[in-house]
């Protein structure tokens, strides 16, 4: 029998593929182009949205435009509005799965959910990129019981997301601090979900259904479910004095530390000591009861270097920097769809662009030959 002559687990260190959306290296995270900390100091989530989406840096005139059909395009359907409703409280539906729903819903409710052309993907990429913080918003209006908050046009994209969510206007730092956080997430080479988005789109499959089933790869916590894990892990520690057993308990047992570590990254994450100083910053105008977070996470961080010099991923500080802001924890991995989607479109259009069908073989491990009627 023929077995494949190259074989890695998990696809490490495999090149599948070629794109010209971002570069990931040691020292480098760059987004057609840009650096990442060049893009979290001087560029809004809208402008990189555009970068990503459109292929360049928008002009004053461009991304009014670009901002303006965003704002239009934030409603969401009444069916959609209806399915939310109907499943957001279930015992069994978590945020990620309502959000996929939604948006499969979506699916079947654009007019050119089929077409698969640049022209009609980049559509559907900007109805997608406007109408998940509605749905995300909307689903925690429904998990508190409170009535639905509709957009605000008055309002950016990521002022938007935490106004729908709490009913309240957010203050300057943190409307910053989300849209940084949407920035650092928005792009990320071929990770677990963008793959996933290009297998499918690989099949000449839509826009919505590709986007679904990134949504699906990002639920888990090996992956975008990272950033809740790490802080239930951190409210679990509890306190700072808490650590030092904590840690020790866990390498015993062999206990995943989530939030750490990076398949990529051996020198650690660009991105996790922007959000970190961003979040410390927060924290500590707060007070006490959210900077303790910082405190439990920067032990553990310390520990993690000193015993297995393993470096945190953004996911960590991205766990501290929500919490301290008051965001419900199962709304983190939906908040990192919020941005990840311009990368996942981004992506999808690029598929479908110059497309080939992604097939990699398998080695079989199974029974040698036999016979049924032996």
């Amino acid at each position: 029998m023929s077995q494949a002559t190259e074989f890695a687990k998990g696809l490490e260190g495999i090149v599948a593929g070629e794109t010209e959306i971002c570069c990931i290296e040691q020292d480098d995270l760059i987004y057609r182009g840009y650096d990442i900390h060049d893009l979290a100091e001087n560029a809004t989530f809208e402008e990189v949205s555009y970068l990503l989406l459109v292929g360049e840096k928008p002009t004053k005139a461009q991304l009014k435009a670009f901002a303006d059909e965003l704002i239009g395009e934030r409603a969401l359907p009444p069916m959609v509005i209806d399915l939310i409703r109907n499943t957001a409280r279930l015992p069994g539906a978590v945020p990620m799965d309502v959000l996929r729903s939604a948006v499969s819903v979506l699916g079947h409710l654009d007019e050119e959910c089929q077409d698969n052309s640049p022209e009609a993907n980049l559509r559907k990429s900007k109805r997608l990129l406007a109408k998940i913080p509605t749905i995300i918003g909307h689903m925690q209006n429904v998990i508190d019981g409170r009535d639905i908050v509709a957009p605000n046009g008055s309002l950016g994209h990521a002022a938007n997301l935490l106004h729908m969510m709490t009913g309240r206007k957010p203050t300057e730092e943190e409307t910053h601090i989300i849209d940084v956080s949407l920035t650092l997430y928005a792009e990320h080479d071929y990770n677990a979900s963008t793959f996933a988005a290009r297998v499918i789109a690989g099949t000449l499959s839509d826009m919505h259904g590709a986007v679904t089933g990134a949504i699906a790869a990002l639920k888990g916590p090996l992956h975008g479910g990272a950033n809740e894990a790490a802080m239930e892990m951190i409210k679990e520690v509890g306190a700072r004095d808490n650590v030092d057993a904590f840690m020790q308990r866990a390498f015993t047992e062999k206990r995943k530390i989530m939030g750490f570590g990076h398949r990529v990254y051996k020198n650690g994450d660009h991105r996790a000591p922007i959000l970190h100083a961003l979040g410390k910053a927060y924290a500590q105008k707060k007070g006490a009861d959210a900077l303790k977070w910082f405190e439990i996470g920067e032990r553990m961080q310390a520990i993690m270097m000193e015993q297995k010099n393993i470096h945190p991923n953004v996911d960590f500080p991205c766990g501290m920097t929500y919490f301290a802001m008051g965001i419900p924890v199962p709304q983190y991995t939906p908040i990192f769809v919020a941005a990840r989607i311009t990368g996942w479109c981004a992506h999808i259009m690029e598929q479908h662009a110059n497309n080939r069908l992604i097939r990699p073989l398998s080695r079989y491990t199974g029974p040698a030959p036999r016979k049924w009627n032996a």
